[in-house]
Formats: structure tokens, sequence, C-alpha cells
């Protein structure tokens, strides 16, 4: 097996912020997207796993992200994408709507995703709506890294068992699903989460022809 090249995460740089994927570039290089319920530190994570307190904005209110952002890695063919989150934020239903469906056109029609990292509070995993989402994913050949945030929350023996149930109940999935447990408080599982992140981008950049097909069915 080949080692997995380093992949610095912390030279993270913001791109650009998108209603929609009209708005963003063109599928050029490959994407990585962050998706979760509006409750379960998505934002935290990925400043977490960039080395970066401000790249992605947090906020105590649920649901400020309602863009597409993109931020580009050393490599500017490589890029992460922070997805507006779903489920819990307390907004008018006009624009929860508004968001959802950006989220799904993302989903459904950008060429360049080639991984899907669903973020769930480890003390709530496996909603029905996270559970769609992975369905849906797996169901399009993508590889799925679920994090379980917010893994300070709960002591040693509870956190591994929660773990190990989540990793069984990934299993119904199909398809490559992997279950990883974060704590941005403690740092713990953010270097697993980059050496999972990058043996994605070293695949993709391994073959020749995936970025000439879409990574899913639309």
């Amino acid at each position: 097996m080949n080692p997995i090249p380093e992949i610095d995460f912390r030279q993270a740089r913001f791109i650009t912020s998108a209603p929609d994927i009209r708005h963003l570039p063109r599928n050029e290089g490959v994407e990585i997207a962050f998706a979760g319920r509006s409750n379960a530190g998505k934002s935290s994570a990925l400043n977490a796993i960039t080395g970066q307190k401000q790249l992605a904005r947090t906020s105590k209110t649920p649901g400020r992200t309602q863009l597409i952002n993109l931020f580009s890695l050393a490599d500017p063919r490589h890029c992460l994408v922070d997805l507006p989150g779903y489920g819990f934020a307390k907004v008018p239903l006009e624009m929860k709507e508004k968001w959802q469906a950006s989220l799904t056109e993302y989903l459904e029609k950008r060429e360049s995703l080639c991984g899907l990292v669903v973020l769930m509070d480890i003390r709530h995993p496996f909603k029905d709506i996270d559970q769609d989402l992975i369905f849906w994913a797996v169901e399009s050949g993508l590889p799925v890294l679920a994090i379980l945030t917010k893994a300070d929350k709960l002591k040693s023996g509870a956190r591994k068992a929660t773990v190990l149930q989540c990793k069984e109940a990934a299993l119904a999935f199909g398809g490559d699903v992997t279950v990883m447990a974060l704590s941005v408080l403690k740092g713990l599982g953010i270097t697993e989460v980059r050496r999972h992140l990058a043996g994605w981008l070293s695949q993709v950049d391994a073959d020749p022809e995936a970025e000439d097909e879409p990574q899913h069915e639309e």
C-alpha cells in the first residue's frame, strides 16, 4: 500500500461564497463537502481540521451557514466545501427551504465532489435526515466520513461505546462509510480525520480519469 501524501490543511484559504452552484467556479479539480445538522458543530470542526480559528464562521446561533462556502488547499485543485446546515435552524420556513434547495442542488449536480463528510453530535447520531444523506451518498458511489462531533461531551468509556455502536450501525448503509469521533475542545481525532481526507484526495489524484467523469449520478 502506497503511503498517503501529506496534505497541509492549515493552508486552506477562503475562495468564495455562493447561493447556488451556478455562482461557484467551474467543475475543476476535486472537492470534499461538509454537511450536517445546524447544531452539529460543522464550522467549528472545519476550523479545527484546518487549524484556523476563523476560516469557517461560527456562531452560538445554529444555522448561520446560509451559503455554499468554498476553500482551497495548497494545491488549488483541492477544495473543501462548507454546505448550508440542515434541520435544526430556527429560521423562517422560506429561508430554510432555500438553503435545502441549494444543498440538494450541489450534492446532485456538482461533478467535482469526491467525498462527503457528515457531521453529527455524538450524543444524537444518525438522525433520519443524516441517514437519508448517507444513503444518498452511498447510492451515488461517494465515500462518506461520518464525524461524531463534541466527543468531549461523553466520558471515555461512553465515547468508545458510542463510536463502536455507530460503526456497527454504519454497516447497514453499505458502501464506503467510515465513522470517527472528533473533539474540537480536546483536539481528539483531528489528525485521524486529516489523514482520512488526504487519502480521498490522493486516490482521486492517482486516477487520471477521476476528473473527467462525474463522481455520482444526477
